[in-house]
């Protein structure tokens, strides 16, 4: 069992990470200011963004459901990994040696899912290679009969399975894994005379998640002997979760997020026909049909939300079991903000068929002659019915009102309960009625919100405390249970009725946020005057105690781990709001008025204390006592003045 990861090392792998580099392999960051990025959020559903991250800081945090943290955490909850294994996977993208206190690393402790991403890797090389082989003659054939050259097959890593029961197997134990391993993967399976190969005589795709990994692999039948499926998949591994797989975002994840644009299609060879012609947002799903699991990390990727506009293209076979696809797809519409399309190719060909028979530009042609999901699911529903007969006509207007009805835009609703009529042969204002009757409908009965997705291992629930993780407990195999949640204190708790108990907040948004921009002078004045809310009193006691924080860029971190659980949350969110700012200098310039107002604040409170003292004991209190408050309140006037001077 390896031992604790040291802390120095921790610390230098976070301060060497950037943590925007890490994180825009999931989600599409946008500028949002001086040293702040924002996307959605991968941790809940949202439609605007509020997801913010801070290079700087080496942060990040969800104003909408209040996660953040740091690069560590993000990792272990995006890929469901424990803490040693996030640093670990950090120190392998930078080349960094790890050292651990209680003893070295062993290849079983690195984690079984680091063990069997390493296995994927290694067997996608062996696939190349066998590719190359006399007897993977027959996968060369099926790929040029499908137009596909040699670069093509280099260009998405394609392999060749040979027909043996074990030419992986003994490939991949002669590296080290064992049958234990290979099986968790779904590289072998387990038969009554032992281990074999899962996939023979196959033509091979990786499945390559966001982060260039292989999780996973695709197989197409080849010979007329095999008795198995046309294609083979990899099985579901603590790596590969086909309800949230995606064949070639790696490859299209950039266009998608540039262009706005995302086709998913429904085949591997689709996938590639698509990028060789030209189309490079195209994606598949991998042995499974389209669902929640899936718009969610689309969204992610095409950064969802309202500023621009975005579009979602399906391709569909023209078949029954495309149109059920097509239907199931239009279920899920509404999860989406951008405009969602259907493209169907002449003739009925799949995008795969369309390149061979009329080349890249019918391709091209066939994804910008796209028709609207709900328009394409709306004519599907109607060919169900006999318009000959009136019974016929009736059922296709009832069963096609409730998704004109659905139509996001209702500006749009009267036009096509028009297109609608026209269609079934009904009177336009009998549709417009019927639409109109659906939308009541729906009102008065909506459709629930859609589930949340599952987190296994993904940490506190939206709004507790997940800022900070604890993180020597997480190096530890038998640290106790968490404890139960506590109520989080947020920044939307902080009374904020009073201008001086606005500044407090904003005194600890800079101290927590750009401590080095303000003035080493001015700084040493605010931190012996204690703020008077209770909260953001213990919160800044915690950041002084840390020696030189100013200079200290896990100051965030380390006061996180330091206060107490329901202050993390309100740690994140005073470190992570963006100040009113667009440059350095206009920083600099912020935090020290904010830490000058809020001296002149102190002042005039003292001045005030003092006035009332002498007004109430001018009479009877000793004349030396009265000259020394007055001398007092001369010293305190003129250090105003010159405060006030400087912000002038």
């Amino acid at each position: 069992m390896a031992g604790r990861i040291a802390r120095r090392d921790i610390d230098e792998i976070r301060s060497r990470t950037d943590i925007s580099e890490v994180i825009g392999q999931y989600v599409t960051l946008k500028s949002a200011g001086i040293g702040s990025l924002k996307g959605l959020c991968p941790f809940h559903d949202e439609r605007s963004p509020s997801f913010h991250v801070r290079p700087q800081l080496g942060y990040y945090h969800c104003f909408g459901c209040g996660e953040g943290g740091d690069v560590f955490t993000f990792l272990q909850k995006m890929d469901h990994v424990t803490f040693t294994e996030a640093v670990e996977q950090l120190a392998d993208r930078l080349g960094y040696e790890l050292h651990y206190e209680d003893g070295g690393p062993d290849l079983q402790a690195r984690g079984r899912r680091a063990r069997l991403l390493e296995a994927n890797e290694a067997a996608r090389s062996w696939f190349a290679q066998q590719l190359n082989s006399p007897e993977a003659k027959v996968a060369r054939a099926e790929l040029l009969r499908r137009d596909f050259d040699s670069h093509a097959a280099h260009e998405f890593h394609m392999g060749y399975a040979p027909k043996g029961w074990n030419g992986l197997r003994d490939h991949l134990q002669q590296r080290g894994f064992t049958n234990d391993e290979l099986i968790a993967a779904g590289l072998v399976s387990q038969g009554q005379r032992g281990v074999y190969d899962r996939f023979r005589g196959r033509l091979m795709w990786p499945i390559i998640d966001l982060t260039g990994r292989t999780i996973g692999f695709g197989a197409r039948r080849l010979y007329d002997d095999d008795q198995g499926p046309k294609y083979l998949n990899t099985p579901e591994t603590d790596v590969y979760h086909k309800a949230k797989v995606l064949y070639g975002l790696d490859l299209a994840k950039r266009a998608i997020a540039k262009k706005r644009q995302v086709v998913v299609v429904e085949g591997y060879t689709d996938v590639m026909a698509c990028h060789l012609a030209g189309v490079d947002t195209a994606v598949a799903t991998c042995g499974t049909a389209f669902g929640p699991g899936h718009i969610e990390v689309i969204r992610r990727v095409l950064a969802d939300d309202a500023s621009k506009p975005a579009e979602v293209i399906f391709t569909f076979d023209p078949d029954e079991a495309g149109q059920k696809a097509a239907l199931r797809a239009f279920a899920e519409e509404q999860r989406f903000v951008a405009q969602t399309y259907v493209a169907i190719a002449p003739d009925g060909l799949d995008p795969s068929d369309l390149r061979m028979t009329r080349g890249d530009q019918a391709v091209r042609s066939m994804i910008t002659a796209k028709t609207p999901l709900f328009e394409f699911a709306m004519r599907q529903v109607i060919k169900r019915f006999d318009l000959n007969t009136v019974e016929g006509r009736v059922q296709a207007l009832q069963q096609a009102a409730p998704i004109v009805a659905g139509l996001r835009n209702r500006a749009l609703q009267p036009g096509y309960a028009r297109v609608l009529a026209g269609l079934v042969g009904a009177d336009p204002d009998e549709a417009l009625r019927m639409v109109r009757a659906s939308q009541r409908d729906r009102s008065r009965h909506p459709a629930s919100a859609p589930a949340a997705r599952p987190e296994p291992d993904a940490g506190p629930a939206p709004g507790a405390s997940g800022f900070i993780r604890a993180r020597e407990p997480e190096q530890t195999p038998d640290a106790a249970p968490a404890p139960a949640p506590v109520q989080p204190i947020h920044r939307a708790d902080l009374p904020m009725g009073s201008q001086h108990a606005r500044r407090e907040v904003q005194l600890a948004e800079v101290l927590l946020q750009v401590p080095e921009l303000c003035p080493p002078d001015l700084r040493g004045r605010v931190e012996q005057l204690p703020v008077n809310e209770p909260h953001l009193r213990q919160l800044l006691e915690v950041l002084l105690s840390v020696p030189n924080y100013a200079e200290q860029k896990n100051r965030v971190e380390t006061v996180g781990e330091r206060v107490a659980p329901e202050l993390q949350s309100l740690v994140g969110e005073l470190a992570m709001v963006q100040l009113p700012v667009s440059t350095g200098a206009e920083a600099a310039a912020y935090a020290r008025e904010v830490l000058t107002r809020y001296l002149l604040d102190r002042l005039d409170q003292r001045i005030r204390e003092l006035l009332g003292r002498l007004s109430r004991g001018a009479a009877v209190a000793p004349p030396d006592q009265v000259r020394n408050v007055q001398r007092m309140l001369v010293d305190l006037e003129h250090e105003r003045r010159d405060l006030q001077e400087s912000i002038a």
